[in-house]
């Protein structure tokens, strides 16, 4: 395979030719450690997602064109927060030699967040003016030290397990894991928070900040960076005769064909996930008239548990993951429309487990389909920067917050949810954000992704070769 690193050998020293004991072995427990960050992630923007907008809206009263606004601003905080953070952790700092480039930043990142999640369920009396800054303020806050350790977390994935194999085991374990992080982020808040009662949202976000520190805590010994990974990265600092720009690197990650096709898929993807769990809460107090959503959210689960061994099954006939990714998300795209006519309580529980059977999968596959993206691009370029390339994933999954934000202020004000939420105007449109809108984000990020992408499993398969060879 002819890479740009061709002419130079890479720098074979001792530091990369490692002993298989420095190397470690990740078995079962450290996997399961490192899954508590899936759990984690999922917890946490779960509750963001289905719960921000709706207590802006109709707990605090703040309009919906402002909170869509307010998300709008965020979402542009994200084009240069997220790939910036990627950009400056994967510098080394004083702690690097002892502890590696991420972990410091995992552990500080994940125990700061929980905290700043409450925030957001704080704001003051006042004005609207004042609402919508302190709504936008402690958004970004919060999402700058969610970045901060996801970033990294992410980022360590493709270094820490090598071969396709463990790849596979890891991400299984830490999709059990982390369905667990999607019931608690979606479920929790059904027994806590009580529509027409704000102080309920900030214990309940209370309750997460608590449960997230324990998660954080328990999540070290997974994200540990061993000897060799700590080596590899020094060695490959050693050896750099400049250091890429911001700029430069920007441009270089988007000048690759399938990261560029993975990027837009996974912004597709998380732009009608976040409108259709975001949209729930409005099903139950608005369509079903009070309900409580923790069954129609438990069936969502169910389905995420059922569906992990038939992808698992389907990853054992098919090798590529970039294929699989792709039909799991046609398979919610089609589990996403039976939303617009289902009726009753019952109607919606069984509507979300068939969506959940691809949601799952979608979900288990997502890291495996991103390390052999970010495998092509180190082999490449010669440099492992993974953080950089996580930060560009990480904005465009808050850009979907984007999206979400402001598809439900088009809707609500077209149908006039603000004068009438249960008019069949208003329900209407509740329908369109919950099932409709989501099934056209997924196919358009489906075609656009078939059309870019070229990476299949033989050439996934060469370039984890190519980086033995070149000791990356």
């Amino acid at each position: 395979m002819e890479t740009k690193t061709q002419g130079k050998k890479p720098a074979k020293s001792a530091a990369i030719a490692v002993s298989a004991q420095a190397e470690g072995k990740a078995g079962a427990p450290i996997m399961a450690s490192y899954g508590l960050g899936k759990f984690l992630a999922e917890f946490l923007t779960g509750a963001f997602a289905s719960l921000v907008f709706k207590f802006y809206e109709t707990e605090v009263g703040l309009s919906s064109g402002l909170v869509a606004l307010a998300i709008v601003v965020y979402s542009a905080w994200n084009a240069i927060n997220d790939p910036l953070i990627g950009f400056v952790t994967s510098r080394p700092t004083p702690l690097t030699r002892r502890y590696g480039r991420r972990f410091p930043w995992i552990v500080a990142g994940s125990l700061s967040c929980v905290g700043a999640f409450a925030l957001i369920f704080m704001p003051p009396s006042g004005s609207a003016g004042l609402v919508f800054l302190w709504l936008l303020a402690s958004i970004c806050i919060y999402d700058a030290l969610y970045s901060a350790w996801e970033v990294n977390y992410q980022s360590i994935f493709p270094d820490k397990f090598r071969e396709e194999t463990a790849r596979a085991k890891a991400a299984g374990i830490a999709t059990l894991i982390g369905v667990l992080g999607v019931a608690g982020g979606a479920v929790l808040p059904t027994f806590f928070v009580r529509y027409g009662q704000p102080a309920t949202y900030l214990k309940n976000a209370g309750i997460f900040a608590i449960i997230g520190a324990a998660v954080a805590l328990l999540l070290l010994p997974g994200v540990r960076e061993t000897p060799a990974m700590i080596q590899r990265f020094l060695a490959q600092e050693g050896a750099r005769k400049e250091k890429p720009s911001f700029g430069a690197q920007l441009r270089e990650a988007f000048s690759n064909r399938n990261f560029l096709a993975f990027i837009l898929l996974y912004f597709f993807y998380q732009s009608a996930t976040i409108s259709m769990t975001a949209s729930i809460h409005y099903v139950g107090d608005y369509l079903l008239d009070g309900r409580s959503t923790t069954l129609i959210f438990a069936g969502m689960l169910a389905g995420d548990l059922a569906g992990i061994p038939i992808w698992l099954a389907a990853r054992k006939r098919v090798r590529s993951n970039q294929k699989l990714l792709a039909a799991a998300a046609v398979g919610l795209a089609i589990f996403s429309l039976p939303l617009m006519a289902v009726g009753g309580y019952w109607g919606f529980v069984a509507a979300m487990f068939a969506w959940g059977l691809s949601f799952g999968g979608f979900w288990m596959i997502l890291t495996p389909a991103m390390a052999d993206v970010i495998d092509e691009i180190v082999v490449t370029t010669g440099k492992r920067d993974d953080g950089v390339y996580i930060g560009f994933r990480a904005f465009a999954g808050r850009l979907a917050y984007a999206v979400q934000a402001v598809s439900f202020w088009i809707v609500h004000s077209l149908t006039g949810f603000a004068s009438d939420p249960r008019s069949a105007q208003a329900r209407f449109g509740i329908r369109l954000h919950t099932a409709l809108i989501p099934a056209v984000l997924l196919v358009v990020g489906v075609i656009v992704f078939l059309k870019l992408n070229t990476l299949d499993d033989k050439k996934a398969a060469a370039n984890q070769k190519a980086l033995k060879r070149l000791g990356l």
